[in-house]
């Protein structure tokens, strides 16, 4: 699927009203295309943000004929890298937040229109008239969510997907690097025509990142997300591995070759981790994690759970974005403490 964004755009004030229609072009380009290359190959990164600029993102091929003013962010993922690059006046909507935004971008995301706690409906989205909707997941942009992607093509809104989200073959990062994280703050920074900023994010996380000494005790770990009869846990190719790797942790679960997976409690038992790190999510609390460990009869004897070897991040880490590195910091400052 080809879709050919042009501003300005005329308004999409909601579903029921009379649609603007896009510039459409042509139809998807060939099948088992690189889409890293294909960003090279048409300018995204930190040399320009030339226009029409043209991105094959997760399948979908969006050409951009000039910096999208208007933007709806769906997930903490979006809405943050958004506001690392100074963007906060281009958003006219966020969506489905994992948490409170960080200290840094407070102030930025203090005035910002929420237009819903979970996945916004098309409607709501197009009450806002964006140009873009930006997802942390494919998910999002689905006819029972934000509306589906040549839907939103037809009514003249363009839609993004942020990379390492992407599930496609050839699409998904496997594994996923920082490397891999860095270039999509390259291509965010090409999109919305600030190059420059991107160059610079990316330039203090990697000096961020080579400042990190990974912890040097060979602990194991599981990273334990959410999940009561059976645990959802980070597995060997998405950002939990890329995080523990950055710190020193050996993965349990690093033989499965997915982003997550869910693991029975025998396996947590027979695999007897060092380290547990749990994920802190408003809805699924790292203390709540702890107490459902310490109760459980199969988990409740293991020596991580009884000398409350844990490492807590919080949800907003785990997934590709700006956290990420500060979430490597502060592993292995917690792994630091649990060796003292």
């Amino acid at each position: 699927m080809r879709t050919h964004v042009t501003r300005p755009l005329l308004a999409v004030a909601a579903l029921g009203a009379t649609a603007a229609v896009a510039l459409l072009a042509g139809c998807a380009g060939p099948a088992g295309a690189d889409p890293a290359a294909d960003s090279a190959a048409n300018g995204a990164g930190t040399e320009a943000s030339a226009y029409p600029l043209t991105i094959d993102n997760c399948g979908t091929e969006v050409t951009f004929d000039a910096a999208p003013e208007r933007v709806v962010t769906v997930k903490s993922s979006t809405l943050e890298l958004m506001l690392a690059l100074g963007l906060e006046d281009r958003i006219v909507g966020t969506a489905f937040s994992d948490g409170p935004v960080p200290s840094e971008y407070a102030d930025a995301a203090a005035d910002l229109e929420v237009l819903s706690d979970k996945v916004p409906s098309q409607e709501a989205t197009l009450a806002v008239e964006p140009e873009l909707i930006y997802a942390g997941w494919e998910s999002n942009l689905s006819a029972e969510g934000a509306g589906e992607r040549d839907s939103l093509a037809s009514l003249g809104v363009a839609s993004y997907v942020a990379p390492a989200a992407c599930k496609g073959e050839g699409y998904m990062p496997d594994p996923l690097t920082f490397d891999e994280v860095f270039r999509e703050f390259d291509e965010a920074g090409a999109i919305f025509g600030v190059p420059e900023r991107a160059a610079e994010l990316v330039a203090a996380q990697r000096e961020a990142l080579d400042a990190i000494s990974p912890s040097e005790a060979g602990f194991t770990a599981l990273w334990y997300s959410s999940g009561d009869d059976q645990p959802f846990v980070g597995a060997g190719i998405g950002a939990p591995q890329m995080i523990m790797d950055a710190a020193g942790l050996d993965n349990v679960a690093a033989d499965v070759h997915d982003t997550w997976t869910a693991m029975s409690w025998e396996a947590v038992v027979e695999a007897n981790p060092d380290v547990i790190v749990l994920v802190d999510a408003p809805w699924n609390t790292a203390d709540a994690k702890i107490a459902a460990l310490s109760s459980n009869p199969a988990t409740a004897d293991l020596p991580a759970v009884q000398g409350e070897r844990y490492v807590v991040v919080d949800f907003p880490s785990t997934e590709a974005g700006v956290r990420n590195v500060d979430a490597v910091a502060s592993i292995v400052d917690q792994l630091d403490a649990l060796e003292g």
